[in-house]
């Protein structure tokens, strides 16, 4: 749906209860998934006593990755 919109990723904040930052990095990319994209990294962590704050890049297309929309159907 947004595959054609979007140039390169999406950034998303979310603040996880979580017991450590590596259930949050869990939690980070299973939200990713969620929403249907193949790839994310983990690019902050912040423990705050019992939350840990998550920012994500998603990404539609990684950097040098061949759009689609600028190239043709071929490039999917």
């Amino acid at each position: 749906m947004f595959e054609g919109r979007i140039l390169d990723a999406l950034d998303i904040e979310a603040v996880f209860v979580a017991e450590d930052e590596e259930e949050a990095k869990r939690l980070g990319i299973d939200l990713v998934r969620s929403f249907g994209l193949k790839d994310g990294d983990v690019v902050f962590l912040e423990k705050i006593g019992k939350f840990v704050r998550v920012r994500l890049r998603a990404y539609v297309y990684r950097p040098g990755d061949r759009y689609y929309w600028l190239c043709g159907d071929e490039a999917k």
